[in-house]
């Protein structure tokens, strides 16, 4: 059975099967799933399909989607049962099929080294600059801040993908890096408000 995704609030639950490779959600009726709610933007989020399983996606919205009652950046990884807000209407996603049950230490995050630690750090900045990651800190902008080589950088970064298990290959590593350091603790609010090493 495909996972899917079942709309709890409105006039009448729905469930919609995820058994493409994305669904678009949204007020605008080309959504795959449109939803009479005005405070949803005219696409505000993205459930995409990747390896492990799926994903939903905030695109900036100015209301943000929320995810356990914890509003998201950037793409998340969705586990059976998660809830999700997006504008007032209310979803949960289901995987009947879930074979990986929630668990505290499935989000503890790895251990890294104090440089590690500072090149997440700057590498997640730009969380501050808005109220959504538009783009994590380029190589350059890392490199600059903490006063190392780009090479060094790049070197630390491969470290970091690595134990946060995040692909070469995958094309949105650095936003998938920085909102995994903070949703799973790596990196807090506090770290960002504070002045660069």
């Amino acid at each position: 059975m495909p996972a899917e995704v079942e709309i709890l609030s409105g006039p009448s639950a729905r469930r919609f099967p995820l058994s493409g490779t994305q669904l678009t959600v949204g007020t605008a009726p080309e959504n795959d799933l449109a939803v009479d709610d005005p405070t949803v933007s005219h696409l505000h989020a993205i459930f995409e399909r990747f390896d492990a399983g799926w994903c939903i996606n905030d695109l900036g919205s100015s209301n943000g989607t929320w995810l356990n009652g914890t509003r998201i950046w950037s793409q998340h990884r969705l586990r059976d049962a998660d809830e999700i807000r997006i504008g007032h209407t209310q979803l949960v996603f289901r995987d009947a099929d879930a074979r990986h049950p929630r668990t505290e230490v499935d989000d503890e995050p790895p251990t890294v080294t104090p440089r590690e630690r500072d090149v997440l750090v700057s590498l997640c900045r730009p969380v501050l600059a808005r109220d959504m990651f538009t783009e994590p800190a380029s190589i350059k902008t890392i490199a600059g801040e903490l006063s190392v080589s780009e090479a060094a950088v790049k070197q630390h970064m491969a470290n970091l993908f690595a134990k946060f298990g995040i692909a070469p290959e995958d094309e949105h590593r650095r936003l998938r890096l920085a909102n995994d350091a903070i949703r799973r603790g790596a990196v807090t609010i506090a770290d960002l408000h504070g002045d660069p090493p």
